[in-house]
C-alpha cells in the first residue's frame, strides 16, 4: 500500500445514517465515503448495523469498521446497479457487489467489525427455499445447466475490479449472496487477517483472484460453499480474448475450514503462473491442493510451489482434473429455444479459436504435506486425482515428502514425467496407473484397515 497520510476522518453518523439495522443507509455510507475520497481521507463507522446497497469506493482512501459495526445489505435488485464487470470467468453486465471499488488506486478497507451479505434471500432464488427448486432446477429440466449461475441474479459481497495498491484486512466477511471477496484484474494487492464464514449457499467462493498479479493472502480463516481461495483468469474463448494472467501470487498461513480447498481454475484461459503456497491448515475441506479445466478451457498453468500442508478428515488431498464437471462446460443452446437469448449465452457459447490448445499444464512442485482421517471420519478419502489428457499429458509434476492416510491411492491418468520422492500412502489399495504415460513413481505403500 502506498504509504498516504489521511487528513481527514468522516462518519456516517454525520451524513444521517441510523445505524438501526432497519433504516436503508445507503445514501449517507456513500455520502460519507464521496467526502474522503475527495481529500485523502478516512470513513470510521461506528458500531451498529447500517443496511446498505452497493457503495463505491474512491482512491487515496480508508474504510473502517469499528468493532461492532456492520455493513448488511438490503435485499432486493433494485439496490444493485447494472455495473460492467467479469462475472465468472466472462465479461458481461451484472450486479455490482455490495461494496465495490472499481479503477481505484491505494484503497484500504479494514477493521474489526462485518459485512454481512443477507445470503438467504438469494440463495432461495438459486435453489428455491426448500433446496430443491428455484432457477437450478428450472434450468437443470431444460439442459441449461450451464446457465444457471449467470441467469441467477446475485450481487457479489466485495468487488475490486481493475484496482491497484489495495488492502484489505481483520474483517469479518459473511453470507455472501455469490462470491466474497473478488479481486479481478487488480495489481499489487494484500489480504490479511480475514475471516470468511456462515456462506453456504451456491457458488459462495472465499477469496477470488481473477487476472491479478502481485497478490498476498495470508492469515486467513475461510468456510464457505464452495472454493475457498481460487486463483482464475478467465473462461473459454473470452478468456483467450481477454489475455490477462493471474501470476506472482502469494497464499500462505491460512486455516481452511469447510469448502473446496485452494484451487487453481476452473476459469483459466488467460493462464496461471508463479504461484506460491506455504503453511495451510485444512480441517474437514472437500479438497485440499486442487487444479480444474476443462477441455474449452486452453491457458498455460507453470511454475506452481506448494509446500507446508497440513490437512484432516479432507476427501482428495490432490487433485488435479482436467475434465472437471461436464455438465457445467457443455454449453449449447438448444434450437428451440423460445425467448430472448441474453447477451452472455452467446459470449458463453462462442467456440475456441481454430488451434487452439487445451489447458497445458507443467512444473508444478508439491512438498511436505500431511494428510490424516480422523477416527470419526466416514467420508470419501482418496490421496491422489491426477487426470490429464492423454493427448496432452500434464507434464513435469512432482511430490515431495508427502505423508498420506487415504482409503485409496487414486489414479494417474494423462500424465508425463511425475516424480514422487518420500511418499508414503496409507491405503486399502494400491496406486491405479491408466496414464500409459512415461513417469517414474517411487512411493511407499501401506495397506489400511478402514
Amino acid at each position: 500500500m502506498t504509504d498516504t497520510t489521511l487528513t481527514r476522518t468522516f462518519s456516517p453518523v454525520d451524513f444521517g445514517a441510523a445505524g438501526d439495522g432497519r433504516t436503508i443507509d445507503t445514501v449517507a455510507v456513500q455520502e460519507a465515503i464521496d467526502a474522503a475520497a475527495a481529500v485523502g481521507g478516512r470513513v470510521v463507522v461506528p458500531a451498529g448495523t447500517f443496511l446498505i446497497g452497493s457503495i463505491f469506493l474512491g482512491s487515496d482512501m480508508e474504510l473502517t469498521l469499528s468493532e461492532g459495526a456492520t455493513l448488511k445489505a438490503v435485499t432486493g435488485d433494485e439496490h444493485y446497479p447494472t455495473i460492467f464487470s467479469r462475472l465468472a470467468g466472462i465479461e458481461m453486465d451484472g450486479p455490482a457487489a455490495l461494496v465495490n471499488a472499481i479503477g481505484r488506486r491505494n484503497v484500504r478497507l479494514n477493521g474489526t467489525g462485518t459485512i454481512d451479505g443477507s445470503g438467504q434471500f438469494w440463495w432461495d432464488r438459486y435453489w428455491g427455499p426448500d433446496g430443491t427448486g428455484g432457477v437450478r432446477a428450472d434450468y437443470d429440466g431444460r439442459g441449461l445447466r450451464w446457465a444457471a449461475d449467470y441467469d441467477t441474479v446475485r450481487p457479489r459481497l466485495v468487488l475490486f475490479h481493475e484496482c491497484a495498491d489495495v488492502s484489505v484486512s481483520d474483517l469479518s466477511l459473511r453470507r455472501s449472496p455469490f462470491w466474497t471477496l473478488h479481486l479481478c484484474y487488480c495489481t499489487d494487492v494484500h489480504v490479511s487477517g480475514v475471516t470468511i464464514d456462515e456462506g453456504f449457499g451456491p457458488s459462495t467462493d472465499g477469496i477470488d483472484i481473477d487476472s491479478c498479479t502481485r497478490v498476498l493472502v495470508e492469515k486467513c480463516t475461510i468456510s464457505c460453499g464452495d472454493d475457498d481461495i481460487v486463483i482464475k483468469s478467465g473462461r473459454d474463448a473470452d478468456g483467450l480474448r481477454v489475455g490477462r494472467p493471474a501470476c506472482d501470487i502469494e497464499i500462505r498461513d491460512c486455516l481452511i475450514l469447510e469448502g473446496e480447498g485452494i484451487s487453481l481454475g476452473s476459469d483459466l484461459s488467460g493462464g496461471i503462473n508463479d504461484v506460491r503456497i506455504s503453511d495451510i491448515t485444512f480441517r474437514g475441506t472437500d479438497f485440499g491442493f486442487r487444479l480444474k479445466s476443462s477441455w474449452t478451457r486452453s491457458g498455460v498453468v507453470e511454475n506452481i510451489r506448494v509446500t507446508g500442508l497440513d490437512m484432516t478428515d479432507v476427501r482428495e488431498p490432490i487433485s488435479y482434473t482436467l475434465n472437471w464437471y461436464p455438465w457445467f462446460n457443455a454449453i449449447e443452446i438448444p434450437a428451440d429455444y423460445e425467448g430472448e437469448i441474453p447477451a452472455w449465452w452467446h459470449v458463453l457459447a462462442l467456440p475456441m479459436p481454430e488451434g487452439a490448445m487445451p489447458t497445458t499444464v507443467r512444473d508444478i512442485h508439491v512438498s511436505n504435506v500431511v494428510s490424516r482421517t480422523s477416527d470419526g471420519y466416514d467420508g470419501p478419502s482418496r490421496a491422489f486425482r491426477l487426470e490429464g489428457y492423454p493427448v496432452h499429458p500434464m507434464t513435469d509434476l512432482s511430490f515431495e515428502n508427502l505423508d498420506i492416510q487415504a482409503y485409496e491411492f487414486g489414479q494417474l491418468s494423462g500424465v508425463e514425467r511425475v516424480q514422487f520422492s518420500g511418499v508414503a500412502v496409507s491405503a486399502v489399495s494400491p496406486a491405479q496407473d491408466t496414464s500409459g504415460g512415461d513417469h517414474k513413481v517411487h512411493f511407499q505403500w501401506r495397506p489400511r484397515d478402514r
